[in-house]
């Protein structure tokens, strides 16, 4: 099988799971659950984040339900669901009912509310702020029609021809 080309650094974790220590691997599992308590503030923030960019006049913005897998996507329920042997005799692991929660819940919604609030917060990024710096292609997926700075050519004359001509924040750009 050939190495994916796409991926920079690969994090190692799995070459040296098994020489963790159960005790390490249950603590880490504890604070992998830990974060949930985070998440009312997360969604607060997601949601004012939108409502921000609502009352700022923007239109087309993908919701938290963009960013959520189609459950039919997946490929277990919980009649069918797999499971693992268990590092200890207690081990969630063998538990189709926490897989489920897991990877139809847990997982999917996590990386989908923090992939919107970053959506938001690009778009944000992109609509006060047009100048251009070493990470700021990476804001690509939350490209505007044209910036707080665009808007008004007195002040878009002021820009760098490479912060008044991005396409990122200004469509009337070839791209």
């Amino acid at each position: 099988m050939k190495a994916c080309e796409t991926c920079a650094t690969r994090v190692e974790i799995g070459k040296n799971h098994r020489q963790t220590p159960v005790l390490q691997r249950a603590v880490g599992l504890v604070l992998i659950y830990l974060p949930l308590l985070t998440f009312p503030f997360v969604i607060i923030s997601a949601y004012l984040t939108y409502f921000h960019l609502r009352m700022m006049g923007a239109r087309n913005i993908k919701t938290l339900g963009d960013f959520i897998p189609n459950r039919s996507s997946h490929r277990y329920d919980l009649k069918s669901q797999i499971t693992m042997e268990g590092s200890f005799k207690a081990s969630l692991a063998q538990s189709r009912l926490f897989w489920i929660l897991n990877c139809t819940w847990y997982c999917p919604v996590s990386v989908a509310l923090f992939e919107w609030h970053a959506y938001m917060v690009k778009i944000v990024e992109n609509w006060w702020c047009p100048f251009t710096h070493a990470n700021k292609e990476d804001y690509r997926e939350g490209a505007i029609d044209k910036s707080f700075w665009h808007i008004y050519p007195e002040d878009a004359v002021k820009l760098t021809p490479e912060d008044r001509d991005n396409p990122i924040w200004n469509d009337e750009v070839e791209k």
